[in-house]
């Protein structure tokens, strides 16, 4: 089977390719020559992701996916949310947003957050949507190397390490892009 994902994160892509079987061959937007930017028009995360894998469709023909991610702060009503990759602008600085993120909890000591990934399936004419989530808690500041976005202050539940300081096997076994994706992958071998 070939699949699309509808992402120009080569982080993401590589996080998604290290959990898919064999079988499934995945395509990233540069291989089928998509070098525009794909709307994410939607009010959320599930809207973005829906939104993105019709775009891929409608416009290319392929079976697709997409994926759209937020970090929901418990202590700033659920920001940053659907804005997560431009909270500091839209440059999508990631340490320019790690840094607003960090100034807007300075005062606060409820720190609780979770990684929010919802995919969004379009095969053969029909759409279905996994979801994700990782609890944990943003540290004061950034610890770790690995990853990208705001791994390096998010500290998942039950662990001492941020996604930064993970290895790839044991950020996808936890994350919440690695549960949305197992999700996916049990319904593609059942259909």
């Amino acid at each position: 089977m070939e699949l699309v994902f509808a992402t120009n994160n080569i982080n993401k892509l590589r996080e998604v390719q290290a959990l898919l079987p064999e079988h499934i061959k995945l395509l990233s937007l540069k291989d089928i020559a998509c070098l525009e930017d794909i709307p994410e028009n939607q009010d959320t995360i599930e809207g973005n992701a829906i939104e993105k894998a019709i775009y891929i469709k409608k416009n290319y023909g392929y079976n697709c996916f997409a994926d759209d991610t937020g970090l929901e702060v418990e202590a700033l009503n659920g920001e940053p949310g659907v804005f997560s990759a431009r909270y500091a602008g839209t440059q999508k600085n990631a340490d320019d947003n790690m840094a607003l993120l960090l100034e807007n909890l300075k005062d606060k000591t409820n720190r609780d957050a979770h990684f929010k990934t919802v995919i969004a399936l379009y095969v053969n004419n029909k759409l279905s949507t996994f979801t994700g989530i990782c609890k944990g808690e943003i540290i004061t500041k950034k610890s770790g190397d690995k990853g990208f976005g705001y791994d390096p202050i998010f500290k998942p539940k039950n662990y001492d390490i941020t996604f930064a300081e993970m290895d790839l096997n044991l950020k996808n076994k936890i994350s919440h892009r690695g549960k949305a994706t197992k999700d996916l992958i049990a319904f593609l071998s059942n259909n």
